[in-house]
């Protein structure tokens, strides 16, 4: 393993932070989820496939990590709380008490969408994925990417007081 891998994986951390809160709602989960990516990543470097966006890489190993962790969770029963969720920007923008407030609520609406959505939407509005990066990262066709991001799209908006305007 190259120090070069292990400087891009380290620099991709806030990125898979990020998409992890979008995922289990809470820090401590989100942070467990990105050690356990990171452990696996190492582990598996020589997978890494030199010239492909390890980013992307990253992403499906987390997003497997999580999908397999919701599985034992529900053999065993235990669920998430939405209370608990938390998507953060680190205090970079949302210094504004409406900011806060504005956040908060969609913190809330995110946590009550269903998980494909979810997904889609914290890849693309949050990480800047494209359609066709998020589509290769969920191992899901393109349309199917655009429909669930339609789809959360139109029920976030409503729940933050927002329009979808016209369309054409």
């Amino acid at each position: 393993m190259s120090d070069r891998f292990r400087q891009d994986l380290v620099a991709v951390v806030p990125k898979l932070r990020r998409f992890a809160y979008s995922l289990t709602g809470n820090r401590q989960d989100a942070d467990d989820l990105v050690q356990a990516a990171c452990e696996k990543a190492l582990r598996n470097a020589a997978q890494f496939i030199e010239g492909t966006r390890l980013d992307s890489w990253l992403y499906r190993i987390v997003q497997t990590l999580w999908i397999d962790d919701r599985r034992k969770r529900q053999r065993q029963g235990a669920t998430i709380d939405p209370e608990d969720a938390v998507l953060s920007d680190e205090g970079k923008a949302a210094s504004l008490p409406e900011d806060r407030m504005m956040l908060a609520r969609t913190r809330a609406a995110m946590a009550d969408l269903p998980e494909g959505q979810r997904e889609v939407l914290a890849l693309i509005a949050i990480e800047g994925l494209s359609y066709r990066e998020a589509a290769e990262t969920l191992d899901i066709p393109v349309g199917t990417v655009m429909s669930r991001l339609s789809r959360a799209r139109e029920a976030l908006l409503p729940k933050l007081g927002l329009s979808m305007g016209r369309r054409q």
